[in-house]
Parts: C-alpha cells; sequence; structure tokens
C-alpha cells in the first residue's frame, strides 16, 4: 500500500508507508539542535518545532495544499472524494468533503475566494480545471483547461504537452476568465509556445523570439511591453521580484543576470554568473540562487549580492507553493544521516529552525509550516518560523 504526497509545485508522487518512529525526548531534543548549531556554523535554532496529528491518509490518496486549506483526494471510492481540513489545525474535522471526477493526478491554488482543482492526466498535463467555493467546496463553474491564478482573478491556458516537465510554457491562446461564473472576459492569442507567469492582478508573457507582454488580468490591457536577448525560457526563467523582472542568458560567451523594471522593461542592471545549473526563485523580495557552489540572494532592484551561505548547495528547497513574500524552506541531513535539519531562507540568509526526528519523511510545505509523513496512516503538521 502506499500514500501520494505532493512533492513537486504541481504533482504528486508516490512514498512507501513504514513502521512509527521512536518517542522524541526532550533530552534528544535538545543535543540535535545543539548538533544543528555546530553543522550550520553556529546559527542558533530559533524555536522548537512542536508537531501536530494531521489527519489519516487513506491508502493511495494525494495531500495537497492551497491556501489556508490541507487538501487529500481519495481516489478509491467511486467517485473519488475530496476533503479540506484547516491548515492551521489539521486534527481538526474537515471543513467539507465532496466528491470529484476521476482523474490520474490533481493539483490546486486559491483564487480568491475559489479553490482552483485541476485534474491532471498520466502525463501529468492539465486536463480540466473546476473552480470550487472555498466554503463549501461546491463547483462553481468548469473549463477544459489549465487555469491558473492571477490574484484574485483568473486566466485559462492550453499547456504545452510534456510527459517530463508540465509547467507554465502554454500555447494557443490566453483567456481572461470571469472568477464568478468561469466565462471568456478577453484572449490574446499567442503565435508560437511562451512562458507564462500569473502575478497578483497581472499576467506575464514572455514568448519563444523574446518578446515580454505585461496584460491586466482583469481586462487583458496591455500594460508594458520589451524585448529579452535570447535565453532558455522556462517555467522559472525569467523570475519576477516586486516591480523587477530577472533573466538568466548568455552573454558574450559567458552567463549572466540581467534586471528590468516592470512595467517598462527597462534594463537596469546585470552581473556575471557561474556556468552550469542555476535555479532561481523569489525569496521576500529577493531572488535567490541555487548552484553547485552555494546559495545566495540578490536585490532584484540592483543586482547588489545581500548575502552567499556557501553550505546552502548541499540543502534542498521544500516543494510547495511558491508565495514570493514568504521565505524559503529547505531540509538539511543531520551528521547521522538519518534527521533532517529544518531551515528557513530569506532577507537576512538562513535561519535554522529544528531538527525533524528520524522517520519524518515526504515534507512539503502547506499554509504556516510542513506537512510530512511520520511511518503511520497520518500525517504530520510541524508549524515553521520566518528568519
Amino acid at each position: 500500500m502506499s500514500v501520494l504526497i505532493e512533492l513537486g509545485d504541481d504533482r504528486g508522487a508516490p512514498v512507501e508507508e513504514r513502521r512509527p518512529p521512536p518517542q522524541v525526548s526532550r533530552r534528544w531534543r535538545v543535543a540535535a539542535l545543539a548538533a544543528a548549531c555546530v553543522l550550520l556554523g553556529g546559527a542558533a535554532p530559533a524555536a522548537r518545532l512542536t508537531p501536530q496529528p494531521g489527519p489519516a491518509v487513506p491508502a493511495r490518496a494525494t495531500v495537497l495544499g492551497a491556501g489556508p486549506l490541507l487538501l487529500v483526494v481519495d481516489p478509491e471510492p467511486n467517485p473519488p472524494t475530496l476533503s479540506a481540513y484547516d491548515s492551521a489545525a489539521p486534527d481538526g474535522p474537515p471543513r467539507w468533503r465532496v466528491t470529484v471526477p476521476p482523474a490520474a493526478g490533481w493539483s490546486a491554488e486559491v483564487a480568491g475566494d475559489l479553490l482552483l482543482l485541476v485534474e491532471r492526466d498520466q502525463a501529468l498535463g492539465a486536463r480540466v480545471t473546476t473552480a470550487r467555493s472555498l466554503r463549501t467546496g461546491q463547483p462553481v463553474w468548469r473549463r477544459p483547461e489549465r487555469v491558473y491564478a492571477a490574484g484574485n482573478e483568473a486566466v485559462a491556458v492550453s499547456e504545452v504537452r510534456s510527459a517530463s516537465e508540465p509547467g507554465r510554457r502554454v500555447e494557443g491562446t490566453v483567456h481572461g476568465v470571469d472568477p464568478a461564473t468561469g466565462a471568456t472576459r478577453w484572449s490574446v492569442p499567442l503565435p508560437s509556445t511562451a512562458v507564462l507567469r500569473a502575478l497578483p492582478g497581472r499576467v506575464l508573457l514572455v514568448q519563444d523570439d523574446g518578446l515580454v507582454r505585461l496584460l491586466d488580468a482583469r481586462d487583458g490591457t496591455e500594460r508594458g511591453r520589451g524585448q529579452l536577448p535570447p535565453a532558455d525560457y522556462g517555467p522559472d526563467n525569467p523570475q519576477v521580484a516586486g516591480a523587477y523582472l530577472v533573466l538568466r542568458h548568455p552573454s558574450g560567451g559567458a552567463m549572466a543576470l540581467t534586471g528590468y523594471d516592470l512595467p517598462g522593461l527597462a534594463r537596469r542592471w546585470q552581473v556575471p554568473v557561474q556556468p552550469g545549473e542555476l535555479i532561481l526563485r523569489p525569496c521576500q523580495g529577493l531572488i535567490c540562487g541555487q548552484e553547485e557552489q552555494g546559495r545566495w540572494a540578490i536585490d532584484p532592484g540592483s543586482g547588489v549580492r545581500v548575502w552567499t551561505w556557501p553550505a546552502g548547495a548541499r540543502w534542498r528547497t521544500v516543494a510547495g507553493p511558491r508565495v514570493p513574500a514568504e521565505p524559503l524552506v529547505v531540509l538539511g541531513m543531520a551528521a547521522d544521516g538519518r534527521r533532517s535539519l529544518v531551515a528557513t531562507v530569506g532577507r537576512d540568509g538562513h535561519r535554522v529552525s529544528a531538527v525533524l526526528p528520524a522517520g519524518v519523511t515526504d515534507c512539503r510545505r502547506v499554509g504556516a509550516g510542513l506537512i510530512c509523513r511520520d511511518g503511520t496512516a497520518r500525517v504530520t503538521f510541524w508549524p515553521i518560523e520566518g528568519p
């Protein structure tokens, strides 16, 4: 038997059940936190994490986080059921439980007072999106596309078919959606594929030829336009932080990061970066990077490096909704190779929160904490603090 816990930004993956971990004594907790200080060069953990029991997770279920909700989709009944729990108090009864159409997988996000539940096929591509009441779970409307939240607004797109990495690369036409009815408010055709980034109240489109358009999510009005240099455009490139866009691209035989204003897309700065794999993410108004040499953050308005964390390359970012105003949550391995160290990464660098005991695995960000599997039929909620 297996439990599905959503491990990527949009999709679930199977994990195996194990026996419950041993109880953690206060003495062990203190020793483990002290060990974390040593491993992190004296950075003192701010608080000890106190776990809260979550709901029982049926076999083959999918666990999702969306806004204030912890969602559990159980595919075994016919039709499947979707249960919504308060992510801040997951040990309580569900807020609501409804039936949903069968699908190979699901993803979810919140747009205003709507829950956008995406049904996915065997290749993890978006098939249909149903808008449901965040309060009751009842369906409001349904569209045969992927619908993204743009703050309180919504946009519908056809994702580019990819069995390896479905994401925000789209094709065909972008439609502005009336959140109240699901009807199309406006449409913008695309000459080829493009990268879409849904922002609060805005939609950023980057075409394959480098043309960038910033649209008003409510009426489709073009608020900005510009041209970017050739780059490996994808769901994570470029990145947006506040009023700035940051692009990674080739420059004179090397690689560079360039910052642009929004909405005007005037170039502000350019800095060189090391060749090789580089992962960029917004974090608390900065752009955080992870490469082989470590982690670092730059000011998106100036390109100035704010902090550097050489040991950060060994830490992995916890999956979950990407909220630019919040810090990243990362997990590192303790010295014994069994326990996980928890840290948050934001404007002031990294800060150790605590140590998860052995047996706690498959964690993801939900609301103000982590939902992890603890070896039982239940998931466990671990509240966390930002830097």
